[in-house]
C-alpha cells in the first residue's frame, strides 16, 4: 500500500479463531466478529464494544477468552468505525444505544451482557438505561457513568487537565479528521502510548496494535464518524435533545455492574471512576494492576478472570463459569 492511498474498510477483516460477519440493525449495516465455538443454543450472548479512534480487534483477547467459558462472544465494529457503515449521522446517544438494541435482536437473542471501553463504554451504558429488558448486565473498561464523567471533569482540575485538552480540540471542523489520518495515524499512537502502562508500551504487541489502529483510522470515513461521537456529546450539552439525554441517563440502573480501571491509567482517575454509586447501586469497581487506559489489551488475562469469576461473586452465585457474567 502506498503511503498515499488509504485502506480499503475490509482490511480489518485479520483472519484468527474467528468469524467475520455483516449483520443490519437499526437501518445500516455492522461488520462483526464471532468466536469460534461449538453451536449452542442457549449459550449465552456477550457484545464487546470497543472506544474512541479504535475497532473490534481491541477484544480479541476477550473473544477467544470469554467464548472458552461458554459465551457466545461478538465484537463489533461501532457505527462509523472499521467495516461498518459510516451515515452521516446516527452519532447521539439515542441511536448509538438504538444500534445494540438492534444488534441484540439481530443476532438472535433477547438479552445480553455488554462489555464496553471508553466511548464503548458510554453505549452501554446508554443501551442499559434506554433499553433495560435487553441488557441483563454490564461490564466497563475505563468508562464512568457519562453523568459522572461530566460532574469530575466540571469539578475536579485534575481530571479537566486530562481530558478537557483533547475533547475540546476535536469540536473543531476539518482540523481533528486531518490531525488523526495524517502521517499515516501517527496521532492514534500517540494517543495510545501516552495512555497505556509503560511496560507494555515497549512490547511487540503494542507496535502491532498501534499498527493496526493506524490504518484502521485512515478507513475513508472512520476518523470524521469517531470525532462525531465527541461531537455529539459536546454539542448535545447546550440543545435539548441533549439535556433529555443526560437527564434519562441520570435512571438508577438495576443490573449487575463491573467497572474496571487499569492502576496505571493516566487519563480516567480513580477517583472519577469511583463517582456515581447511586447510579449503580449493583456495580463493583476492579482495579487491574499492570495496566494503563487499555486494560482489556495490556492484562488480558486478568481482565478475563475478572469477567469470568467475579461476576459469580457480585451475584452471590455459585455455578459453571459460564453462568458467570449472566447469572441474575
Amino acid at each position: 500500500m502506498s503511503s498515499n492511498s488509504f485502506p480499503d474498510p475490509s482490511s480489518v477483516r485479520y483472519g484468527g479463531p474467528w468469524t467475520h460477519r455483516d449483520v443490519h440493525a437499526n437501518g445500516i449495516r455492522f461488520h462483526v466478529v464471532e468466536a469460534d465455538t461449538p453451536e449452542r443454543s442457549d449459550a449465552p450472548l456477550v457484545l464487546l464494544l470497543h472506544g474512541f479512534a479504535d475497532f473490534w480487534w481491541s477484544w480479541r483477547h476477550q473473544l477467544t477468552g470469554l467464548a472458552d467459558h461458554g459465551y457466545r462472544t461478538v465484537a463489533v465494529d461501532l457505527r462509523g468505525y472499521g467495516d461498518s457503515d459510516k451515515p452521516p449521522r446516527g452519532y447521539d446517544g439515542w441511536t448509538l444505544a438504538g444500534d445494540i438494541a438492534g444488534l441484540i435482536r439481530a443476532l438472535g437473542h433477547t438479552e445480553a451482557t455488554l462489555v464496553g471501553h471508553a466511548d464503548g463504554g458510554l453505549v452501554c451504558w446508554a443501551t442499559a438505561v434506554l433499553h433495560p429488558r435487553l441488557v441483563r448486565s454490564i461490564a466497563l473498561v475505563s468508562s464512568p457513568h457519562p453523568a459522572a464523567l461530566k460532574r469530575a471533569v466540571l469539578r475536579d482540575s485534575a481530571q479537566r487537565a486530562t481530558w478537557l485538552p483533547d475533547f475540546l480540540r476535536y469540536q473543531l471542523p476539518r482540523y481533528p479528521e486531518n490531525l488523526l489520518t495524517r502521517d499515516q495515524g501517527a496521532e492514534i499512537e500517540r494517543l495510545l502510548r501516552a495512555r497505556v502502562g509503560e511496560s507494555w508500551s515497549r512490547s511487540a504487541e503494542f507496535t502491532e496494535t498501534a499498527a493496526r489502529m493506524r490504518e484502521a483510522i485512515r478507513i475513508p470515513g472512520a476518523a470524521h464518524s469517531a470525532l462525531e461521537y465527541q461531537r455529539w456529546a459536546f454539542r448535545s450539552q447546550w440543545r435539548p435533545d441533549g439535556k433529555r439525554f443526560m437527564a434519562t441517563m441520570r435512571t438508577p440502573i438495576d443490573i449487575p455492574v463491573l467497572a474496571l480501571r487499569g492502576e496505571q491509567d493516566p487519563y480516567l482517575l480513580p477517583a472519577t471512576v469511583r463517582r456515581g454509586a447511586r447510579l449503580s447501586p449493583r456495580r463493583t469497581l476492579v482495579t487491574i494492576p499492570d495496566s494503563g487506559h487499555y486494560a482489556h489489551q495490556e492484562n488480558p488475562t486478568r481482565v478475563n478472570e475478572v469477567l469470568t469469576t467475579r461476576w459469580r461473586e457480585q451475584n452471590g452465585v455459585n455455578g459453571s463459569p459460564k453462568d458467570d457474567l449472566v447469572s441474575p
